[in-house]
This record gives C-alpha cells, sequence and structure tokens, in this order.
C-alpha cells in the first residue's frame, strides 16, 4: 500500500487526472484505505443526490454573502446539476462505511465538483476553499445524512400502508366469518376474522404514525454548525439562507436546528427511527407467524386459514405446500431487528462532542429499509391478497368457543359453568 508521509502530499493531486475521473487525491486514498466494500458510495444514489443539494444550497449562499464570486458559483451550481440528473454516479467509489467521520465522503463529493466546476466555469475551482467554503464535514455529512434517510423512508412507508389497505380489505371480505380465538394456545370465545385483521391493520397503522414522527425531527438540519458545531468559518446569516435554499431545491419541510451542539454530539434520532422500524417488521413477523399457525395442516393441523400456494413445498413429499411468504417475513424480521442493534450501538459510541459513527447508521437504516419495503411488498402481494378463510376446520373449530360457559358463569356462577364445562368435555370424550 501506498504510504503518504506528509500533509502537504494529501492535499495534492486536485487536478483532474483524466477525462473519465474527476475525484481527487482525498477520494484515491480513501479508495486505499478502506479496501473493498460490501457498500460504495455510488451504490447509494440518494446519499450523492442528498450530498449535491447540500453543496449546491451552500454555493447560493455563499454567493448571496460574498464568499463565491458568482462565476465559480455557477460552475459548482453547474456541477450539483449535472450530479442531480445521475451523470457522475461512478465518480463516488470510495466505501460507504469508512472512518474518519466521513471526511472522505465529503471530500469525494468537494473533489468531483471542483474538477468538473472548473471544467464547466473555465477558471480554478477549489474543493476546499470554494466548494467546502464556509462548511465543515461535521455539519454537512449529518445533513446530507437526514435528507438521505429521509428521501429512502417514502417507499417504506409506502409499501407498509399497501399492506395496511390489504389487511383492511380482508377485514371487510370476511366481516362475519366466525372464527376461534385462543389464549394460551388454547380454545377462548370467538371473534370474527374481520377484527383479526382490523386489528393487525391498526397495529400497522401505529407503527407508521410514529415512524413519521421521528422523520420529522430529521427535518431539522445543522448546516452551517461546521466545526463541533461553534459555526465557525461561516459567515453570519450563512445558515439561514443556506438551509432555506436546501428547503427549496428539496421540497422538504427543512429547519436550521435549533442547538448545533445537541446536533452534531447526539445522533439519538436515527436511534428512533432504527427502533421503529424494528418495531413494525416485529409486528409484521407477528402476524405472519399467525398466518403460519392457522394454516397448519391441512389435514393434521388448525387448518382454519388456506395461504396461497406460492410454490411446491417439498422435493420429495408431492402436493406439499408450505407457508414460504411468512416464513420469508419473520425472517427478514429478524435481520431488521439486528441492524437496529448496530444503529443503536453506533448511537451509544459517540464520542465527547462528535459523533463520528455516521456512516454505519446510514447503511444499516438502508438495509433495514431495504428489507422491510420487500417484505411488506411480499407479503402484501404474494400472501394477504390471496388469503382465504375457508379452512376445513373453521367452523367447527369455532363452535368449540367458550362464548356460551362465559355468559352461564355471569348467570349461575364460575364454579357451576366449570363443572358443566367438565361434564361436557367427559361427555364429547365418551362419544368419540
Amino acid at each position: 500500500m501506498e504510504s503518504v508521509d506528509a500533509q502537504s502530499d494529501l492535499q495534492s493531486g486536485y487536478a483532474t487526472p483524466d477525462s473519465e475521473i474527476l475525484y481527487g487525491r482525498q477520494t484515491q486514498l480513501g479508495v486505499m484505505n478502506f479496501g473493498t466494500p460490501r457498500r460504495r458510495f455510488a451504490d447509494v444514489p440518494a446519499l450523492i443526490r442528498s450530498y449535491a443539494h447540500v453543496k449546491g444550497a451552500a454555493a447560493s449562499a455563499n454567493l448571496t454573502l460574498g464568499v463565491l464570486d458568482s462565476t465559480r458559483a455557477q460552475g459548482i451550481q453547474d456541477a450539483v446539476s449535472e450530479i442531480l440528473a445521475g451523470r457522475h454516479d461512478q465518480q463516488f467509489p470510495t466505501a460507504l462505511v469508512l472512518g474518519g467521520g466521513g471526511t472522505t465522503s465529503n471530500m469525494n463529493v468537494n473533489e468531483v465538483i471542483a474538477n468538473r466546476a472548473s471544467q464547466l466555469a473555465g477558471t480554478d475551482v477549489h474543493p476546499n476553499d470554494h466548494v467546502n467554503a464556509s462548511q465543515s464535514t461535521n455539519d454537512t455529512y449529518p445533513t446530507a445524512m437526514a435528507l438521505t434517510v429521509l428521501d429512502l423512508s417514502a417507499p417504506v412507508v409506502a409499501a407498509v400502508e399497501n399492506l395496511i389497505a390489504a389487511l383492511e380489505r380482508k377485514a371487510t371480505e370476511f366481516a362475519e366469518v366466525r372464527r376461534l380465538g385462543r389464549t394460551c394456545l388454547q380454545d377462548a370465545v370467538t371473534l370474527t376474522v374481520g377484527q383479526t385483521h382490523q386489528g393487525q391493520a391498526t397495529g400497522l397503522k401505529r407503527g407508521v404514525t410514529s415512524l413519521q414522527e421521528a422523520l420529522k425531527e430529521l427535518t431539522a438540519v445543522p448546516l452551517g454548525a461546521t466545526v463541533l458545531g461553534t459555526g465557525i468559518g461561516a459567515p453570519e446569516g450563512y445558515s439561514e439562507l443556506a438551509v432555506a435554499e436546501l428547503a427549496r431545491t428539496t421540497g422538504l419541510p427543512l429547519t436550521v436546528n435549533d442547538d448545533f451542539f445537541d446536533a452534531l454530539a447526539h445522533l439519538d434520532t436515527y436511534a428512533a427511527v432504527a427502533s421503529t422500524v424494528a418495531r413494525i417488521a416485529t409486528l409484521m413477523a407477528k402476524i405472519a407467524a399467525d398466518f403460519r399457525l392457522l394454516s397448519s395442516g391441512p389435514g393434521g393441523g388448525l387448518a382454519e386459514l388456506t395461504l396461497p400456494a406460492v410454490q411446491a413445498g417439498s422435493s420429495i413429499m408431492p402436493g406439499k405446500i408450505n407457508p414460504a411468504i411468512p416464513e420469508f417475513v419473520m425472517q427478514l424480521s429478524y435481520r431488521i431487528r439486528g441492524a437496529s442493534h448496530t444503529v443503536e450501538s453506533a448511537v451509544a459510541a459517540g464520542e465527547l462532542e462528535l459523533n463520528v459513527m455516521e456512516p454505519v447508521i446510514v447503511d444499516a437504516l438502508i438495509d433495514m429499509f431495504d428489507d422491510l419495503t420487500g417484505a411488506a411488498a411480499v407479503f402484501t402481494e404474494r400472501c394477504v391478497n390471496g388469503l382465504e378463510w375457508n379452512g376445513q376446520r373453521l367452523e367447527s373449530n369455532a363452535d368449540e368457543g367458550y362464548d356460551k360457559w362465559v355468559a352461564l358463569a355471569a348467570e349461575d356462577g364460575y364454579d357451576a359453568a366449570a363443572a358443566q364445562v367438565r361434564s361436557s368435555r367427559a361427555a364429547k370424550t365418551r362419544e368419540v
């Protein structure tokens, strides 16, 4: 591995190496230092776009405040527009998860924009002096990170809401169908299938509402905090101008975070997002497990619920059908909960004035969002939409409910009703 002996060497090499490569020395060092990643910066276009929005907003504020001249500011904006259009995604080869608190990622963006802006503006645009003016990795990375999480969360919410709608449709379809409820896996009283599905939908709605509330906190961004929240190096009024421009270009209701020192030191909001995603996944897994149990059999199990037959259930037993989709949902929930623990650990690892574990938080949340979106979509399309409550034992099992015994206990007392239950059970045993 190439060694670097001096800070001057670290800061050299900003000129474009050739017509195809726009990144510079700091990006090259990042590629060298962090090996072959599982996920690269280039693999997360949402983060690239979010960072480009941040740099564009910064250039606009810096132009207004006289930090940048109009030629360089326009060059930066033109380069940002190209990045937003997806023209330079492969110019971000660094690992997503890396050491240094995101500095490599920030410099990767600075270098690409600087080199492309220099080409477009016909004048020198420096990655630090111009593209990174009035900024630090300390404030740009968490701002881009928040925008990315907000962007990537939209499909998650949509997928879970589709699942909720599917469950509500089933609640309507089977509104009057009786089924036997159970406590401790033993017979209890009857309820309707509609009540069962509506309860499942209500639980998931609660999870979506909690997720949206957690995400809302991310709209207060720390752009302008610069180093540690001090605002050093940024002119008066920069933060307000930059965040207003960022809100305009992203279409998000962004505001300036009211405590920069808190924003950079404490990332507990991301733990709230992660735990809420895990909570939704856990509830989905519980619903999936219930479907799996209620469909057991069909000859030797409960056999009250019929799941769609999506594939063969055995390579040796002809005609066997397994609850493959519920089992898929359950397994993804385990992985989601593991990733949530990663986020919690990273949030807890923040030291003193800055939490530098942001990259692994982004990485884990991407995995969680992908898994929950996939689980909800497949659960909806390949399972819930095709559920049928016409199993072999649905009605006969419902007849075993304790409804009449509860009513009897209310009239004659618990002990008298219990004696009647025992007598009835004994008679049935003799009959069998």
